[in-house]
């Protein structure tokens, strides 16, 4: 079985060597940085943990540059824990979000989703066929890239994720619970409110190519006709 590669991103040294040597209780492979630059500069890792509050760099501008490996998952470890924390960080990119002070069987269970999801993403990108097409959208889920209207879009992996899924399901409406039990996942508390942001997030990124329309009571339907 191959051994998970987690990045813990932290620059307190006593958190960090708590997580250390939870996470390598646990058996994963552990690396732990604790600034940005060398957040940036080390080796691929399956899971990031990140601390947001890090003292060489805006965590949420960290977060957006790590973002970029698709293959990586994130998980934002923080004390920030109001809603327009939380909300800023699953924008930025986040898969997850676990609030200061945590318990080790908590995040060892967010971890096991968020690896659960990325495992089943990639097992999906290689059965099935690997472009979506929805009016001027097309979707590479091999790449993870998407393009409207000859433009490509520039989309967190939770934006990519729900895209995806509402134009695989076009025309046909997506009903919010399966859209956050498929791009959140169970263990994932995401409340109504966060799905809304994604929505518009996405609207803004798509303008006049194709629309997302809400079906009050329902859920959403990509129309790209």
């Amino acid at each position: 079985m191959q051994v998970m590669r987690i990045l813990v991103v932290e620059d307190d040294d006593r958190v960090a060597r708590g997580l250390v040597t939870a996470l390598r209780a646990a058996s994963f492979d552990v690396q732990r940085v604790a600034t940005a630059e060398r957040a940036l500069s080390a080796p691929p890792a399956d899971v990031v943990l990140l601390d947001l509050g890090l003292p060489d760099a805006d965590g949420i501008d960290l977060l957006r540059r790590l973002r970029d490996r698709p293959q990586t998952a994130i998980i934002a470890v923080t004390a920030r824990g109001e809603e327009r924390d939380r909300v800023r960080g699953l924008r930025a990119g986040a898969d997850d979000y676990v609030v200061k002070p945590f318990g080790v069987a908590e995040l060892l269970a967010r971890i096991d989703a968020v690896l659960r999801r990325t495992r089943t993403a990639r097992a999906e990108a290689v059965d099935e066929e690997p472009r979506l097409r929805a009016g001027a959208l097309t979707i590479d889920t091999g790449s993870r890239a998407a393009v409207a209207g000859g433009t490509e879009l520039q989309l967190t992996r939770k934006e990519f994720d729900l895209l995806a899924l509402l134009t695989s399901r076009s025309p046909s409406v997506v009903a919010r619970d399966q859209i956050l039990d498929q791009v959140w996942g169970a263990a994932w508390e995401a409340s109504s409110r966060t799905l809304d942001t994604h929505i518009g997030s996405l609207r803004a990124k798509l303008g006049h190519t194709v629309r997302i329309r809400t079906v009050r009571g329902v859920g959403y339907v990509l129309d790209g006709s």
